[in-house]
Formats: C-alpha cells, sequence, structure tokens
C-alpha cells in the first residue's frame, strides 16, 4: 500500500470521527428537543412534528442525493458543503427558536432544509471511502469509518450531557460542539487529495484488480443477484437498477428494521425520565443511554471489518437483527417489574435502572452491526452497476422512512398502551424483518478464503499455460 493511499485512508478515519455528530442529524436532533422543550417550552407534539418533517425531508432526498453524488467528480465538496449547512441550520435553529413555539412554521422549515443536506453525508462519505481504497478495501475501511463515528458520537453526546446539566435550564450552550465538530470535519476533508479518489471505483463501476474481477465471476456462479462488471464501463441505468429483486428485499428490511428499532431507544429515555423529580438527571440518563449503545457500536464495527470477509456478511447481519427483539423482550420483562414495584408505593432501586441502562449494550449491537453492515451489502448488490450513491441512497431512504415512522408508532403504543406492551409489540415487529433475512436474502459477499483459493486456481493455469508454451 502507498504512503499516500495510507494518509488518505488515514483522513477518512478522522472525517467519520467529527462526522459522529453530523452524519444522520440525528443526534443534533435529541438534542434540540431537549433544548426546546426544556428551555423554550416546547410541547412534545411540536416537536414532534419537527422530528417527522426532518425524516420525510431526508427520505425524499436520500435517493437524488446518491443520484449526485455519483454523477459528480466533486464529491469532497459536495460533503463539505453538506457539513457547514447542517451545522448552521442546528445553530439557527438554537438562536431562533422562541418560547412556547411561536416560530414553529419558521422552526420546520429549517428542519425541512436540513433534512434534505443530512441526506448528502452518507452517501457522501462512503463513495469517497470506496473511491480511495476500492471495493476490495471496503468491509476494513467502511468499519474503520463507523467505530471512528461511533466514538465521535460517544463524545459529542457525553459532552452536550455535561453542558446541559451544568447550565440547566438555560442549556442553548450545549449546541458548540456541533461548530466544533464541523470544524474538524472541514479541516481533515480538505487535506484528502482529490487526485486519490477514483471516481469510477467511488460509484461502483469497475473493478479495483483482477482478482477482483474475479469476484465477480465467482459471485455470479454462486449468488444469483451479482452482475458482471460492464465491459464499456457504462453505469446501469437507474430504473434497471431498481429492478434488481434482492436490493427490494434488501430495501424492504431496511425499512422494516428501522420501523422497529428506531423507538426503542428514545422509549428507554423516557421510561427514565416518566415520573422524575430532577430533570438533570434526567439529561444525564438520557445521554448515558447514548454513551453507552455507541461505545458497543464501536466493538460491533470492529467485529464487522475484522470476520464479514470471513464468515460473509449475513451471519453476523442476523447477529444484529435478532439482538433486537431479545433487547425489546428484556426491557418488556424490566418495565413490567418496575411497574409492580412503582404499583405498590415502593422506590425503583438504583440496581434496576442500572439493568434498564445496560440493555443499551445491546442496542450497541443491533444498530452496530446493522450500521456497518448495511453499507457493506449495499456495495456488494450495487458492485459493477455504476450507481454505489444511488443505491446506498436508496436503502438509506428506506432507512429515514422506517425511522421516521417507529418514532410516531412509539410514542402512539407507549401512550394508548403503556412501555411494556410497546416493548413487546416492537419485539414481535423486529422478528419480521430478522426472519425476512433469515429466509429471503442471499449472501452478498465473496468469503476471502473463496477468493484466494480461486487466485491459486487462476494462477496454476497461468503457469501450466506458460509450460505449455515453452514445449
Amino acid at each position: 500500500m502507498s504512503s499516500t493511499n495510507r494518509s488518505a485512508k488515514s483522513l477518512l478515519g478522522l472525517v467519520a470521527l467529527f462526522l459522529g455528530e453530523l452524519r444522520d442529524g440525528l443526534t443534533m436532533i435529541n438534542m434540540q428537543s431537549a433544548f426546546l422543550i426544556s428551555s423554550k417550552l416546547y410541547s412534545e407534539k411540536q416537536v414532534g412534528v419537527m422530528f417527522f418533517v426532518f425524516g420525510m425531508s431526508q427520505f425524499l432526498f436520500q435517493t437524488p442525493a446518491g443520484y449526485i453524488m455519483d454523477s459528480s467528480d466533486r464529491k469532497v465538496a459536495l460533503l463539505a458543503g453538506a457539513a457547514l449547512t447542517t451545522t448552521a441550520l442546528t445553530v439557527l435553529t438554537a438562536i431562533t427558536a422562541k418560547e412556547y413555539g411561536e416560530n414553529i412554521v419558521w422552526m420546520v422549515f429549517l428542519k425541512i432544509i436540513q433534512g434534505g443536506v443530512t441526506a448528502l453525508i452518507p452517501p457522501g462519505l462512503n463513495s469517497i471511502t470506496q473511491g480511495i481504497v476500492g471495493s476490495t478495501g471496503m468491509t476494513h475501511q467502511v468499519a474503520d469509518n463507523e467505530m471512528k463515528n461511533h466514538l465521535g458520537t460517544a463524545i459529542i453526546v457525553l459532552s452536550g450531557s455535561l453542558i446541559a446539566f451544568y447550565t440547566y435550564p438555560n442549556i442553548g450552550l450545549l449546541f458548540i460542539v456541533s461548530p466544533i465538530a464541523c470544524a474538524g470535519v472541514i479541516f481533515f476533508l480538505m487535506r484528502i487529495n482529490p487526485d486519490d479518489i477514483d471516481h469510477d471505483a467511488a460509484r461502483g463501476l469497475k473493478s479495483d484488480t483482477d482478482a477482483n474481477a474475479t469476484d465477480y465471476q465467482l459471485a455470479s456462479d454462486s449468488k444469483e443477484h451479482v452482475r458482471a462488471a460492464p465491459e464499456d464501463n457504462t453505469p446501469t441505468s437507474p430504473l434497471e437498477l431498481l429492478k434488481d429483486k434482492t436490493l427490494l428485499i434488501f430495501t424492504v428490511i431496511c425499512f422494516l428494521f428501522h420501523l422497529s428499532n428506531g423507538t426503542v431507544l428514545p422509549l428507554v429515555m423516557q421510561t427514565f425520565a416518566v415520573g422524575m423529580d430532577h430533570p438533570r438527571g434526567g439529561f444525564l440518563l438520557s445521554g448515558m443511554c447514548i454513551i453507552v449503545a455507541q461505545i458497543f457500536m464501536v466493538g460491533s464495527a470492529k467485529v464487522c471489518g475484522d470476520y464479514s470477509g470471513r464468515w460473509g456478511r449475513k451471519k453476523l447481519f442476523l447477529i444484529g437483527m435478532f439482538s433486537v427483539p431479545l433487547r425489546c423482550l428484556i426491557l418488556y420483562s424490566l418495565v413490567g417489574l418496575k411497574n409492580s414495584i412503582e404499583a405498590a408505593g415502593n422506590d425503583v432501586p438504583l440496581a434496576l435502572e442500572i439493568i434498564i441502562l445496560s440493555t443499551q449494550i445491546l442496542d450497541g449491537v443491533g444498530a452496530g452491526v446493522f450500521g456497518t453492515m448495511y453499507i457493506l451489502v449495499t456495495s456488494d448488490i450495487a458492485a459493477g452497476t455504476g450507481r454505489f450513491s444511488l443505491t446506498l441512497g436508496v436503502t438509506s431512504a428506506a432507512m429515514s422512512i422506517g425511522g421516521t415512522v417507529s418514532g410516531y408508532l412509539g410514542q402512539a403504543l407507549a401512550q394508548d398502551l403503556g412501555y411494556q406492551t410497546a416493548f413487546m409489540m416492537l419485539c414481535i415487529l423486529s422478528l419480521v424483518p430478522a426472519l425476512a433475512y433469515t429466509f429471503l436474502m442471499p449472501e452478498t459477499c465473496v468469503m476471502e478464503n473463496e477468493v484466494k483459493s480461486v487466485e491459486v486456481s487462476n494462477m496454476e493455469s497461468i503457469a501450466q499455460n506458460e509450460e505449455r508454451q515453452v514445449v
């Protein structure tokens, strides 16, 4: 590996570290919600409307954003512009918000714009990554990016939670973490040499090596979804891409996973807040819910990077998916126990609160595995199409709409049926994408040992041909 390539890969990791707060906008959206409710006296419904329009905007712009990234050779500039714009919109939200949501129309407008802008960030980072390391380097580099991303998120949430704790109820100062993170993104992003990015590789149009061309052939013999790389380097038409059966199945699974999992964290955070007399403590506990999950997501991303090339994508993906119903079932039992203690007029023991908090470890497994593996599976599906970012936009759009609907679904279940029943319903719902992946999705990755055996076979064939020529 050249020193230039190593330098570009290191810079990618640092960009991902600071993108922890900016990547999908959700970290700052959660902090904005706490700020608007506690400091600006917004109602939960007003904040819910802002969440909804933000998610819908992301959904509508994800696929076009992917198409833009595939078509453009100015990916670094687009990603930098998106980071700067979403940061400015976050700060503008904090500065211009009026008490009791008097300017709610303006705030909704900001969230519509912010949702559209943040849609550029995931395909931007991942297409730049693939352009630098190629498809054969994606497994380890995506895992490294995700590890850095989750670590950055944990640091930012911890900083924001501490600022909110010490400045409550005037917690607007916590938004200083947003421009600091953005400065880090821009600084390291601008140090990436544009010449290090192969834009054909970035859009998944070509193989990086002859060995990778072997991957296509091997995959086409054993996995129905993989197509050979086009000889004329012509991208697959968007319409043809959207007819891909495996892509359609995977897109539905992405939607269902986020539909069932997206609302679990907010409900866990609310179980701590219900009946709490000290809002400051609520901020810290809410922050800890995110921090615990993010720390274990770092480990999950590491495992995915080390083993998905050996074991395949499917086995690891299923571990992550089945962790969600397990988590919801445990929460169902723990919340039931907590309810019975409170009904008896007793104080909930601290040990039980800590056990409930510890279920976020499973969130670190589920969301951590999914966050890494969905990028790799999307890369596998898009290989040879020249539409990697567009494909990623499709799967990301499904995730966005799933998460948006999940937020409403979870709150409705909790309000109408109670938190305990909500967790059981989500447990049942989360089994659907897990079982669908088990029975409907093929293995999309050619394992490293298979590639090596094919390479050895090819080398032996070449050697035999050379011997015949000599004879």
